[in-house]
């Protein structure tokens, strides 16, 4: 049944160009060219055979389709834009389009029809158009080195469903470009908060999965896909880019804007300077900030019991009443030592395997004042009588720890002083 409605909802999302304002032909060398077709008005020139900035691919993908392929090649390009183009064009309407795209933005590009479009043989569908953008980056990366660190996927209109498919599996991405974007095939048509089986391109859920720079073009006039589609894409990504707003933009007209090539330079350009430290940073800043806000230390030790005690309760004036469990240093316990020093601190100890009772908390002993015992510069009988019960910190004067320590350090010190 989902597979009918699947079928249903492609009639509605593909209008390919019939006929095709391009075919193929093949030389004896077997370089394959590309033609205007003479029964259309395409005012699209494509260069002779043999010219190297321009090479035709045709693809097979993984369904058994044949897809058309542009790759323009830019001499002076570090970086590569595989574009998904919308529901109703070709590569020979567009190829204009990519010419000036590949000069101003410096970039190779790699443009393809999906299957049914132009030359591409098959129909189209959701899954198809999947495989096909699966297919032309496996191309990418095999005929040209192009590696996803190097590439930017530009998806327009229904491009932007193949092209977050994409993106939501290549964690490594330079970057995304969503032009007049759609939520899901659906939600063009109304207004929707939910999915249905017979929906296509759920790039609502498709676009939290991305983790590169996210940048929306979008016309506040579309009257095809609502400006609201693209806000909503553009708030709901995990790294969003400044986006471009174009006052008055329809949905076919925003290449015209002057703004629109400015604003594209200037991303590709970011893009080009950034590395992979600096993401790699950002990634780390964003995370510790994510841990901090949830109160929760950088070790695990914390964690396990930091809902328990989001602000520990400590009035012997050592601060900690204000730090919270993050604060606490937990890594070799340096925190529990210095924040709960007194028996007055109860529950500022935020490790899982340590209580304030046993934690420098306060004693169970109320008859003997064991904090005396601390205070004893060396062992004595006065401090095991003291303390009548085992848990009563006995051990800190007794068995040569906590204050003896240092009054023997004292002692040590006071003796050098008078000899010296």
């Amino acid at each position: 049944m989902g597979c009918m409605f699947s079928h249903l909802a492609a009639k509605f999302a593909f209008f390919p160009p019939s006929p095709p304002t391009y075919h193929l032909t093949k030389n004896p060398d077997g370089i394959i060219s590309a033609v205007s077709s003479a029964s259309t008005s395409a005012s699209s020139t494509f260069p002779a055979a043999g010219d190297s900035s321009l090479d035709v691919k045709v693809v097979k993908t993984r369904r058994g389709n044949k897809v058309t392929a542009f790759y323009l090649r830019n001499p002076n390009a570090r970086l590569t834009l595989l574009y998904s183009h919308g529901n109703a064009a070709d590569l020979g309407q567009l190829f204009d389009l990519f010419v000036q795209l590949k000069v101003n933005l410096r970039v190779n590009l790699m443009g393809y029809d999906y299957s049914g479009y132009g030359a591409s043989t098959g129909k189209p569908s959701e899954y198809d158009t999947y495989a096909d953008i699966e297919a032309v980056y496996e191309c990418l990366q095999t005929d040209y080195g192009v590696g996803q660190e190097d590439l930017i996927l530009y998806g327009q209109s229904v491009g932007s469903g193949p092209t977050l498919h994409l993106a939501s599996k290549l964690p490594r991405l330079r970057g995304v470009v969503l032009h007049s974007g759609i939520l899901s095939g659906l939600r063009v048509l109304c207004h929707v908060k939910f999915k249905f089986c017979c929906d296509i391109y759920s790039n609502v859920n498709k676009i939290k999965k991305v983790k590169c720079p996210v940048l929306v073009i979008h016309g506040t006039d579309d009257d095809v896909v609502n400006w609201l589609h693209g806000n909503r894409l553009w708030k709901m990504a995990k790294e969003p880019y400044e986006p471009l707003w174009i006052k008055g933009g329809g949905h076919c007209n925003l290449e015209i804007n002057p703004d629109y090539i400015r604003h594209l330079y200037r991303f590709i350009q970011d893009m080009e300077n950034t590395t992979t430290k600096s993401r790699l940073k950002k990634i780390w800043q964003e995370i510790r900030k994510r841990d901090e806000s949830k109160r929760c230390c950088s070790s695990g030790l914390c964690r396990p019991k930091c809902t328990r005690c989001p602000k520990p309760s400590c009035s012997c004036g050592c601060g900690c009443g204000q730090c919270g469990c993050c604060k606490c240093s937990c890594p070799s316990f340096q925190g529990c030592f210095f924040c709960c020093k007194k028996p007055s601190c109860v529950g500022c100890c935020c490790c899982p395997k340590l209580k304030c009772s046993s934690c420098f908390g306060k004693p169970k002993c109320p008859k003997c004042s064991c904090w005396k015992c601390l205070k004893c510069p060396k062992m004595s009988e006065c401090c095991r009588r003291s303390c009548c019960c085992a848990g009563c910190f006995r051990w800190l004067c007794c068995c040569g720890g906590g204050r003896r320590k240092e009054g023997e350090r004292r002692g040590t010190s006071t003796v050098a002083k008078n000899e010296g």
